[in-house]
């Protein structure tokens, strides 16, 4: 049962709690998701650990009144969230795009966050968006110069968009069946609440825009110069990766385990795709509790 909480900023976000205790884990979900996609996890994770997980601005149940146009934005409303509920600091986890705005958070925010979990996340360089050819093939390089113009992208924005308007669980589920669900796949109760869950974004072109032009590092990305703040990121982190992610391929992890070496460590699931959550939930669990009470 989701519960809502009121930002500051305007924005109400929907969100999952669960447990008590002094140890508190925020859990953000990647694009297409919602709170609700990390169920394997909430289900595992022990009653004594205090465990949020918010629907970020335009996804899942959360309103989306004003654009979001940085990963930033989404960290200043996990801030916003934290402010609400009293919470000085908390260990922030993020699956994917969540990897990201984990990044931007911790970077933002230091003293509030004691340690970091990257589930196969964006890589801290952006995930960009080329344009494509008559046959469908990238054109790397080429870039989109605004999100209405990414939005035309026929590959990777349009057949979503599409889907979510026409509230096409089933365009939904093929398309995380070829790009997340590549190993276990989830049973017909969980695939058809997740892609309900997906179905309800309202922000897709403006994420997908936001991740483009997401830049931490001192390296241009095609979209942006970068920003450098990855240097910001004080804290312990924990890398996972399964190593039949076909959606963050392994260079974009191996960039933020190089980035932050001095204070990472990388786990490599075997036999995982994109979903450590639906491929390895009892060792992805385990690997986190670990990691936290370390």
């Amino acid at each position: 049962m989701k519960k809502y909480m009121d930002l500051k900023n305007g924005e109400k976000l929907a969100y999952v709690e669960q447990g008590t205790g002094n140890e508190v884990l925020i859990l953000i979900h990647g694009n297409f998701s919602s709170s609700l996609h990390y169920t394997p996890l909430l289900e595992r994770l022990p009653k004594d650990l205090h465990v949020l997980a918010p629907d970020l601005r335009g996804y899942g149940d959360s309103s989306y009144h004003n654009r979001i146009k940085t990963m930033k934005d989404f960290a200043d409303d996990i801030k916003l969230f934290m402010d609400e509920k009293g919470l000085k600091s908390a260990n922030i986890a993020g699956w994917s795009l969540g990897g990201g705005v984990a990044l931007e958070f911790a970077a933002a925010y230091p003293n509030m966050t004691k340690k970091l979990i990257l589930i196969n996340s964006a890589s801290h360089k952006g995930y960009p968006v080329f344009k494509k050819d008559e046959k469908g093939q990238m054109k790397v390089g080429e870039i989109y110069t605004s999100p209405e113009e990414l939005g035309t992208d026929p590959i990777q924005v349009i057949p979503l968009l599409m889907a979510q308007k026409n509230q096409d669980i089933n365009t939904m589920s093929y398309v995380f069946g070829l790009t997340v669900y590549t190993v276990n796949k989830p049973n017909e109760k969980d695939m058809t609440l997740w892609m309900s869950e997906s179905l309800k974004q309202k922000n897709l072109v403006d994420a997908d825009w936001a991740l483009a032009n997401f830049n931490m590092s001192n390296e241009h990305n095609f979209y942006h110069a970068g920003t450098n703040n990855i240097q910001d990121v004080k804290c312990p982190i924990l890398h996972t990766w399964g190593n039949k992610d076909i959606t963050v391929p392994e260079y974009m992890v191996l960039a933020n385990v190089k980035a932050l070496e001095k204070q990472s460590k990388l786990i490599v699931y075997e036999n995982c795709g994109h979903s450590p959550l639906t491929d390895v939930p009892d060792q992805l669990t385990k690997d986190i509790l670990e990691f936290i009470h370390a």
